[in-house]
């Protein structure tokens, strides 16, 4: 499907270097719309949603700040540390707030799976269902990134 006016502008900004040095869509050619509706079929095929995964996200983030500069280990198997930058980033979607710099790695120790997100990425996740084009730095595979959620 052709990208609608507000797509083109929304990936605009998804640039590299209009709002991070290194942009949101990596080497990824597809509009904006289909890598959104590439990953909500990896998503109902493992019977999860974006807003569950970004919750997930957003409560295993908040044991690690809770933590402060330490990592910290949730669930007896979530190996989470979160470090705070500073600044803030807005929403490419032109979506109202804005995020703070932060990066979280978060390591399932009973699989091994190492994954990593910022704010902004929980975000688009849950609001836009959005995890960023291949070959993006913070791109996150839906399957894997719920393997190391969620097993």
């Amino acid at each position: 499907m052709k990208p609608t006016g507000k797509e083109l502008k929304t990936m605009q900004r998804m640039q590299p270097g209009v709002q991070t040095l290194s942009g949101f869509l990596g080497d990824d050619t597809r509009p904006l719309n289909e890598i959104i509706q590439d990953d909500a079929i990896v998503l109902d095929r493992l019977g999860r949603t974006q807003q569950e995964v970004a919750k997930r996200m957003e409560s295993l983030t908040q044991a690690s700040w809770d933590s402060y500069l330490e990592g910290t280990l949730v669930d007896g198997k979530y190996l989470v540390q979160t470090e705070v930058y500073r600044g803030r980033m807005p929403c490419p979607f032109g979506h109202p707030g804005i995020y703070r710099k932060a990066v979280t790695t978060l390591t399932n120790q009973g699989n091994g799976i190492t994954v990593v997100w910022t704010s902004l990425s929980m975000h688009m996740i849950g609001a836009h269902g959005f995890f960023e084009g291949r070959g993006s730095a913070y791109r996150l595979e839906p399957e894997t990134l719920i393997k190391a959620l969620f097993d």
